[in-house]
């Protein structure tokens, strides 16, 4: 009996040696969901500098959520059909996520896509510089659709296995900032002519000398799948800012979804249950788009250019699938930081001009549509509190690290980071948790053009260093050995 005891003992001893060893190696799980947030007809588009109300609705907007549980830890990555997000949407949608899942707000990614015909979750009523707002009754349903989204993504979670991968696929993105000719620099909205570069000069124009910046080529990208079985999601990022081309007074959640759906078909979504959510967030594009200025392409149909390079895209991702390296574990972790950055300061002379602009110029016309929108951002820019709170995320998915920003952000700047990561694999994505504008690296505020102008750069001209070291320190902290 004794010696019964003692082997059933042994082997007791075992399987609790076992179990806490299964225990401590958990496997990764994944989940994902996608949520519809279109918003209702009469909403106003808010692509361009003259808002209209939303007229027809050609495909439906989303919220795509993906989970990710490594036993200890849950990450939730969000991409959302907007042109961007207002920090106060982003928070409300945290809170939820955190009090119904308990995510922490930290580990809850949420990115706009950019998409140039949605609707208005970047501002309150009114278009303020201010951190927090009162949200609308749009901005509420986005932030509650994002939290059901996670929680249904969170329903699925099931083991997984994750790969990484990139690809390179330049034809696409084109820097839009431009050196041109001497003496052919056109008037800016504040009627200055001494910069240096200009934002979309004109494709084919006679007077163009060369991009002011690079491109980055590159498609990141993670995808999860049932072990050695279905595919549950592919989380993308790509540096091109938005492709466009839709009909009047359309929403549309341009490329990304179009893109979206191709990749979920060509990774068999139609024939599964649940089905693959793939997503493309906005990489790092505030200086690129699809415009090649020196080969001007014909006129193409609503949609058609979208398409295109959507499915292009699609093709060469989804190809590059079967030869990724599988793994079961990926140790996730995050860091948040809300970084002291000073709002552009104006000048006197600056805020004059806005004022006389506002008071004098006329009400009609296409020549006033510029400088009244500048004159009336310069002159709320100038109200605004000397600092910010500018929200940054890092987050750590085994050996991938993935960095973000608020704001719409140089390509260059996504490749530095690239390059400086203490990781192995490493990208960023823009316009997540808030949305600040555009932020040039300080070579190109000596520059000018479109994107240094105060209203539509709202940050002071160190905010990409800023956001910058904080990244490297943040990544510093969570690097392979720490």
């Amino acid at each position: 009996m004794s010696r019964f005891l003692t082997a059933f003992t042994v082997i007791l001893f075992a399987l609790g040696v076992s179990v806490r060893a299964q225990e401590s190696k958990a496997t990764l799980r994944a989940g994902a969901a996608a949520s519809v947030i279109t918003p209702p007809l009469g909403e106003p588009i808010v692509g361009g500098f003259t808002p209209f109300p939303a007229e027809h609705i050609h495909d439906e907007l989303h919220a795509r959520c993906l989970v990710l549980d490594d036993g200890k830890t849950k990450l939730a990555l969000v991409v959302c059909d907007l042109l961007g997000l207002h920090r106060s949407v982003a928070v409300e949608a945290k809170s939820l996520i955190e009090k119904e899942l308990g995510i922490p707000g930290s580990h809850v990614v949420i990115s706009g896509t950019h998409t140039h015909s949605a609707t208005n979750a970047l501002y309150g009523e009114v278009r303020t510089y201010s951190s927090d707002i009162e949200l609308t009754d749009y901005q509420r349903f986005v932030a509650r659709r994002i939290a059901d989204g996670v929680r249904r993504a969170v329903n699925l979670l099931r083991p997984a296995e994750i790969a990484f991968g990139h690809i390179d696929v330049p034809d696409h993105v084109f820097n839009r900032r431009w050196y041109l000719k001497e003496g052919t620099m056109p008037m800016n909205p504040f009627g200055k002519t001494d910069e240096k570069v200009k934002m979309n000069p004109g494709a084919g124009a006679d007077n163009l000398i060369e991009p002011a910046g690079p491109i980055d080529p590159r498609v990141s990208f993670l995808v999860l799948r049932e072990p050695g079985g279905k595919i549950i999601s592919l989380y993308s990022a790509y540096s091109l800012h938005y492709v466009g081309g839709v009909g009047q007074a359309h929403v549309s959640a341009d490329y990304y979804g179009y893109y979206s759906k191709a990749v979920e078909r060509l990774l068999g979504s139609e024939k599964q249950d649940p089905p693959v959510v793939a997503m493309m967030a906005n990489g790092t594009s505030g200086d690129i788009n699809n415009i090649n200025f020196r080969q001007p392409r014909g006129r193409k149909e609503p949609y058609e250019q979208m398409q295109f390079v959507a499915d292009d895209l699609a093709a060469k991702v989804t190809a590059a699938v079967p030869a990724l390296e599988w793994k079961t574990e990926a140790a996730l972790d995050a860091r948040y930081r809300e970084l002291d950055v000073k709002w552009r300061t104006i000048p006197d002379d600056l805020l004059q001009w806005a004022r006389e602009t506002e008071a004098n110029a006329p009400r009609i016309g296409d020549k006033a549509v510029l400088p009244l929108a500048y004159a009336g951002r310069v002159q709320r820019l100038a109200k605004a509190s000397p600092e910010t709170k500018l929200p940054v995320h890092l987050l750590k998915i085994g050996e991938v690290c993935i960095g973000t920003t608020p704001c719409e952000t140089f390509a260059e700047t996504g490749m530095e980071f690239r390059e400086k990561s203490p990781f192995k694999h490493s990208f960023m994505v823009e316009l997540v948790a808030g949305y600040y504008g555009y932020m040039p690296t300080p070579r190109h505020f000596e520059l000018g053009g479109y994107e240094t102008w105060p209203g539509t750069n709202n940050l002071e001209p160190q905010a990409s260093v800023k956001v910058m070291d904080a990244l490297l320190e943040m990544a510093g902290e969570m690097a392979p050995g720490k």
